[in-house]
């Protein structure tokens, strides 16, 4: 196995971590009212671990997040997936707060996860790959 800092490193596991989360959506049990999955929209009325208002649509784009999987393979894909991967879970948390997100079931719960993802990805791409940049500059 290659070696991986840390941008690398925290960019497989946030997309490990979004993948894992996407398929514990579908496990009854985990996602509790599973009977009343729905496809998409708000009429979904499961919720992830009895707090996250979930669908299938909404498990697809978890599982789809994780290709910070594939893009940690270099470090500039890792930070480019971390910095942008935020960049859009803020904007989704905009747009779950004025209104908007009629396609995907989202909650109070759901805002405040995709606000905390979008600053939490911003925030380890810009730290972990700090020495990157840094190795980059002409000195």
């Amino acid at each position: 196995m290659r070696d991986r800092n840390a941008v690398q490193s925290l960019a497989a596991l946030v997309g490990v971590v979004f993948v894992v989360a996407g398929i514990l959506g579908f496990i009854p049990g985990i996602t509790t009212h599973y009977g009343d999955l729905g496809f998409a929209g708000q009429g979904s009325g499961a919720k992830l671990i009895g707090l996250f208002q979930t669908s299938v649509l909404h498990n697809l784009v978890y599982i789809a997040s994780g290709v910070g999987i594939f893009m940690a393979k270099t470090a500039e894909g890792a930070r480019t997936y971390l910095i942008g991967g935020g960049v859009v879970y803020l904007v989704v948390w905009l747009v779950g707060l004025i209104g908007g997100l009629e396609w995907l079931p989202v909650n109070a719960a759901d805002n405040w996860l995709h606000f905390v993802l979008g600053l939490g990805m911003i925030a380890l791409g810009f730290v972990t790959a700090r020495n990157m940049v840094q190795a980059l500059e002409p000195v």
